[in-house]
């Protein structure tokens, strides 16, 4: 209410009320709220109770009284704009209340203007901010946290959709926006929100025109957000309509629970009207405090209320009022009011404004109310750093045939559990969905979870589409002249449609001109529009589609290959050769003789048989190289670094025969079919034409997935034309969806498939975006898998005595060096590490054997170097006898073959 309003209202009724009289040892604190409702009567009982402990108590406000004085407004704004004048009059420290948000709105520009503090348990709308309204403060966690607490009960249940009854206020309508945002950050939502008029004003008319409403649509979840006069009335107008039976799941706010607490018994018909309902409460840890004054509520109320966890927020709210008081003494603070001159001046208007004063204290008192860090009856009362209340918490309640009882807790600290939140609060916070738990619920009608919606109660059939297909028909077809709908797609549908829990009436229709294959896309699109409630047939899952619709668990695998023509490739005579490529033949035998001359190189001083003449040298090395092939070599080695080359290229060779050998094996048992395309990326690289199926999501995925031009593609409508564009080679390849093309092979053996599939697809069925018809599906697709139904139906349909059963792999590719580069690595790098070492030691022994003569000029050394030289290579070249071969040969009584000092 702006500011002028407020002046017209004061100058009306200023000359009403006469100033108190300034008492320095009374502290006046005002209460609004309508004491006609439960909560109203509890908070009555409540603060007067708490005003007698503080009395009673000198040490409290040191020796100062607390009087807080009472105005009712009746469920109207208009009175509590004026009991807070009244207030603003008598030099009030601080207002409880008002009981709702609406009136909150309003009063916090008073408090704000005037400082005087309010502080409400019950006006709990999530858009009171103490940014906008400073002096305002919740003492009871806001309504924020209750609906994300109903939030994650949809969630734990895993509904998707629920229906919000709210009546047409600030609060509650504020609630409904919260609770859609909390729905929506868990994949749940509102789908309809049905608006009362604001408390208690609703007639039972206005009721029966929502709920029936309600009864014509899908969700069966109703999140009913009122106070307690409109939601007794939608309960029993809701029970007349047949409305709290099996199927339905009914969720109160916190003001359900505050009737069942304090209207104690409940009338027979409300009792029965409300049964099955979950609700929330505020919650409370247990204390002894807590218990002792539950135990004098009758004394104090006099029966007149039934206790309430509201009692408790009221309780200690005069306790946080009268604890700031005393911090405000303490500090050297004093009660006391000055005039508001803006008011006085404002727009020359002749009005008398002087009863209204500021209060001088109220900031420090608001800062002292906000630091409040003491343990009450409702447990530990602090604020956050949002000014709100710590470890927000509330009872899971479920009414039952006897009253209520509670089925678990929530806190924003650990989620839901079945254990009191307290418990929770030493370990680290943890809302993973795994650890929510809730005890067993009593739904309305009784039986089992309620599932949470239903089909439309209009008498509509659900519409599905099928494309009206013209090749490949054994997937989906309309037989012609009739209405009926057959093939491999529709029995999978069929079949899972018997396995549901409920009845699903359904009927088919046909999508496309029956000229050519639709479109699937737009068949899919149509379910977004809402011509379709499902689409049925072979719709492969992909991107796109996933953005609009929702798509049930696969029933097929269907990803997209390559089909191109072969040939029958013959065997020949040289089919030996066929194992490795001309290359890795080369390498191979330069490594036979790279070796052989590196082990010949190592032996020939200390192995008489490497030596002999050039030619028998010779022929050593090339026998012993390639006999090494069958490790049936004549020559032994003796030299270490000659057993180390040869152990190595040992296991070479051992590796290349097993190749060779399997290579070989393959290429003389398994026929081979033979063609230019190998598969996806060969097909890519050529710049032949592709050929694709009319309707498929292959054309999109190779223009945009492999910018493939568009030029290259040609559509292709059947096995028939698909067959005839391969033969006379109007397209080099056809892309298309595994299905289709084992289908197409089994009649066509002069084509094969090459390569792999390059993507992974599936098929499903089609539904709008977050039904439930689409779970359901999905649990049964599933159990039609699992029990090998979903196999039958492939084999009916599918199997075929085909041609493409025998064998059309891919041409067996030649070995290349590729493939064995590594081991030619390690053996070379052995050879020439062997050699190395091998002369390092050579030039070595010669240079301690043949020193250089000292005192030679530098060009006595030059003339020398030739004869050096060869002094070198003779030295290497000459034999050495080594003492295991003399002793072996001593042994024998022979002398060493070819032993003579010369060189050879």
């Amino acid at each position: 209410m702006n500011l002028a309003l407020l002046l017209l209202i004061l100058n009306l009724f200023v000359g009403v009320f006469s100033k108190e009289a300034l008492k320095p040892n009374v502290v006046n604190v005002g209460a609004i709220f309508s004491f006609s409702t439960t909560n109203g009567r509890v908070a009555k009982v409540a603060m007067k109770a708490a005003e007698n402990d503080i009395n009673s108590d000198p040490s409290i406000l040191g020796g100062k009284k607390l009087s807080i004085t009472l105005h009712d407004s009746n469920f109207s704004s208009f009175l509590g704009i004026i009991g807070a004048l009244q207030f603003m009059e008598t030099d009030t420290v601080a207002i409880i209340g008002p009981q709702s948000s609406g009136m909150a709105h309003v009063l916090s520009h008073l408090a704000n203007e005037l400082h005087v503090p309010l502080l409400s348990f019950t006006a709990l709308d999530p858009g009171l901010s103490p940014l906008q309204f400073p002096f305002f403060v919740q003492t009871a966690p806001n309504d924020k946290f209750q609906m994300t607490a109903i939030a994650e009960m949809i969630s734990y249940f895993r509904w998707a959709e629920v229906i919000a009854v709210f009546n047409d206020d600030d609060q509650n309508r504020n609630g409904v926006i919260t609770l859609d945002d909390e729905l929506a950050g868990r994949r749940c939502r509102i789908s309809y929100k049905a608006v009362l008029p604001p408390d208690p004003t609703a007639t039972s008319s206005d009721v029966r025109r929502e709920l029936t409403k309600i009864q014509m649509m899908e969700s069966r979840v109703i999140v009913l957000h009122t106070f307690s006069g409109t939601g007794l009335l939608v309960f029993e107008v809701a029970k007349s309509l047949g409305m709290m039976g099996k199927g339905y799941v009914w969720i109160a706010s916190t003001w359900l629970s505050t009737v069942l607490d304090s209207t104690s018994p409940l009338k027979p018909e409300t009792a029965k009207s409300i049964r099955g309902a979950l609700t929330l409460r505020p919650h409370t840890p247990d204390s002894k405090k807590k218990r002792d004054f539950i135990s004098h509520w009758n004394q104090l109320s006099r029966g007149s209320i039934g206790f309430n966890p509201y009692g408790l927020y009221a309780y200690d709210t005069v306790w946080m009022i009268a604890r700031a008081v005393k911090l405000l003494l303490d500090q050297g603070g004093n009660i006391s009011f000055s005039n508001y001159a803006h008011l006085a001046d404002a727009g020359g208007m002749d009005l008398n404004l002087s009863a209204l004063s500021i209060f001088d204290g109220g900031k420090q008192l608001l800062k002292n109310i906000i630091e409040t860090n003491v343990t009450g009856l409702t447990g530990p009362v602090r604020f956050d750093q949002d000014r709100s209340r710590i470890n927000p918490s509330y009872d899971v309640i479920n009414v039952v045939k006897s009253g209520y009882r509670p089925v678990g807790f929530w806190s924003n600290h650990s989620g839901l559990s079945i254990m009191p939140p307290e418990t929770f609060y030493g370990k680290k916070p943890n809302r993973s969905s795994l650890n929510q738990h809730l005890g067993s619920v009593v739904w309305p009608g009784g039986g089992t979870r309620p599932r949470g919606w239903v089909f439309p109660n209009n008498g509509r059939q659900l519409r599905i589409g099928v494309p009206n297909r013209v090749s490949f028909r054994d997937f989906v077809s309309i037989v012609n002249g009739t209405d009926k709908v057959q093939g491999y797609c529709i029995d999978v549908f069929l079949a899972a449609i018997k396995l549901m829990p409920y009845a699903v009436p359904y009927r088919f229709i046909p999508f496309g001109d029956g000229l050519k294959n639709p479109s699937y896309y737009e068949l899919v699109s149509k379910i977004n529009s809402g011509v379709f409630d499902g689409a049925v047939g072979d719709i492969a899952i992909v991107t796109d589609r996933t953005r609009i619709v929702d798509f049930t668990q696969p029933y097929i695998e269907s990803g997209l290959v390559v089909v191109a023509p072969v040939k029958r490739i013959s065997l020949s005579p040289w089919s030996f050769a066929r194992p490795f490529t001309p290359f890795m033949w080369a390498v191979t035998a330069a490594f036979f003789l790279i070796v052989g001359s590196v082990v010949w190189i190592l032996e020939h001083r200390i192995n008489d048989e490497f030596r002999g003449p050039p030619r028998q040298q010779i022929v050593t090395i090339l026998t012993f190289s390639f006999s090494t092939m069958f490790f049936a070599h004549r020559e032994n080695t003796v030299s270490t670094l000659g057993r180390l080359v040869l152990i190595i290229w040992l296991f070479v060779v051992l590796i290349i025969n097993s190749s060779y050998t399997a290579s070989l094996t393959s290429i003389l048992t398994v026929q081979q079919l033979s063609s230019p395309i190998k598969g996806i990326d060969s097909l890519i690289s050529s710049s032949e034409p592709i050929g694709f199926q009319v309707g498929s999501f292959a054309r999109s995925y190779l223009i945009e997935e492999l910018n493939i031009p568009r030029s290259r593609l040609i559509a292709l409508g059947s096995p028939e034309e698909y067959a005839e564009a391969l033969e006379k080679r109007t397209v080099a390849a056809i892309v298309d969806e595994q299905p289709y093309v084992d289908l197409f092979l089994s009649e066509h053996c002069e084509f094969s498939v090459r390569g792999q599939e390059f993507t992974k697809r599936s098929w499903g069925f089609a539904f709008p975006r977050d039904s439930p018809l689409a779970i359901d599906m999905s649990t049964a697709i599933l159990a039609l898998s699992e029990n090998g139904e979903l196999q039958k139906i492939r084999d009916r349909w599918l199997s075929r005595s085909a041609c493409s059963s025998e064998e059309s792999n891919d041409e067996s590719e030649e070995l290349d060096l590729k493939s064995f580069w590594g081991l030619f690595l390690i053996c070379g790098s052995a050879c020439i590490l062997a050699l190395l070492v091998y002369f390092l030691l050579m030039f070595h022994q010669f240079s301690q054997h043949c020193p250089e003569e000292p005192g030679s000029t530098s060009r006595d050394r030059s003339r020398t170097y030739s004869s050096r030289l060869r002094t070198c290579l003779s030295f290497i070249d000459k034999k050495v006898e080594k003492s295991q071969s003399s002793s072996k040969r001593k042994r024998e009584g022979t002398p060493p073959k070819g032993y003579h000092k010369e060189n050879v």
